[in-house]
């Protein structure tokens, strides 16, 4: 699955240097606003050590591990709505990921330039935000506009846009995000939002970028607790990360790695947790297929049924799926062999109404 998640906010705030961190793309992170002017685009390897525990049974030729694409977007400034600065590449470019993932500067560095002159993470989501909302509300309303000339012929589906355009624009005026409205349960909705593509329609999450001095005691950074404080209004989820001890440990050789993490107080990479949040946003979980050619990780959403996770690997294992031979991946790793999975009774032949589990390890069997 090709998905993106799009970094986001004002400039200065760390983005590329984040970027950098996370991904196998390499950003320029500069001193000076728009550094960034085309997006860039880096593929951050999923980290799953269910993979290595599958391999000590299986002895694969070769690993896969799953992947995001994430998307280093241009910074935003007040007025980007109406195309100050980039505006209109950073919002078109927004506009083409699966969900956003806010980061916001909870430091002070006089050195570090910030494009209003003040550290305050909550006025810059609410500058981004702010941003979003009303060029959300430019499309809104011109939708509103197209279905009250059209809900007069008597079409139900224009009746209900105007139904859910008009509120919406009131509530985006109030700079609330689209994705907290409440809207109908139907069928036609989703057409209706589909055919928008709403900015603030999108999931979101928030990125606190911290100093390095702040590790082991967040409690006292008074910057991400106020960032947490408005995230929690909302529901949203808030990752500590610093993005310059991030950068640094992306560029050691993985064998020093867990030594500098231990003596910079981490137990894992910051990396580690903006994925967890990004699965847990875009509701979707990993499934593996194991051979002696591969053992290879799989993403698809929460939910998906065996005939949808097959269509992952290839369509034609969709359209022509048959059954799916399913084991736990616990189960395997304990057992040792597919076959004794077989023969502990644990492993499961499955139809079309199988709903996948985060773990499954799978063998589709299917006809073209």
């Amino acid at each position: 699955m090709a998905l993106a998640i799009g970094i986001v906010g004002l400039p200065n705030v760390g983005k590329s240097t984040l970027f950098n961190a996370i991904s196998t793309g390499k950003a320029e992170a500069a001193n000076y606003p728009f550094c960034t002017i085309e997006p860039n685009v880096g593929t951050v390897i999923v980290p799953d050590d269910r993979m290595q525990k599958l391999d000590s049974v299986i002895h694969a030729d070769k690993l896969v591990p799953t992947a995001i694409n994430f998307v280093d977007i241009a910074g935003l400034v007040r007025g980007a709505s109406k195309g100050e600065g980039l505006g209109n590449q950073f919002l078109s470019h927004i506009r083409e990921v699966d969900a956003i993932v806010q980061v916001a500067r909870c430091f002070e560095d006089p050195n570090v330039i910030h494009v209003e002159n003040r550290v305050d993470p909550v006025g810059d989501i609410a500058t981004v935000t702010t941003e979003l909302c009303l060029k959300d509300m430019d499309t809104v309303q011109k939708r509103l506009d197209r279905a009250r000339k059209m809900s007069k012929g008597g079409s139900p589906l224009e009746k209900l846009a105007a139904e859910i355009t008009e509120p919406l624009a009131k509530h985006l005026d109030e700079g609330k995000p689209a994705r907290t409205f409440v809207f109908p349960d139907s069928p036609d909705t989703q057409i209706v939002l589909r055919e928008m593509q709403l900015l603030t329609a999108k999931p979101s999450f928030y990125i606190a970028n911290v100093d390095e001095g702040s590790i082991g005691k967040l409690e006292q950074n008074k910057h991400l607790q106020a960032l947490i404080a408005h995230a929690n209004t909302e529901g949203a989820l808030v990752v500590p990360v610093c993005a310059q001890l991030e950068e640094q440990i992306a560029q050691l050789e993985p064998k020093d790695r867990p030594d500098f993490l231990e003596s910079a107080g981490l137990k894992e990479p910051g990396l580690h947790a903006v994925i967890r949040a990004g699965y847990k946003l875009l509701n979707l979980l990993t499934f593996f297929t194991a051979g002696k050619v591969e053992v290879r990780a799989w993403t698809t959403h929460i939910g998906a049924t065996a005939p949808q996770a097959a269509g992952v690997i290839h369509t034609d294992f969709e359209k022509g799926f048959i059954k799916a031979e399913v084991m736990w991946w616990e189960d395997l790793v304990t057992l040792g062999s597919e076959a004794k999975c077989r023969d502990a009774g644990k492993l499961a032949i499955e139809g079309k109404e199988y709903v996948m589990r985060d773990g499954d390890v799978v063998h589709f069997r299917f006809n073209v």
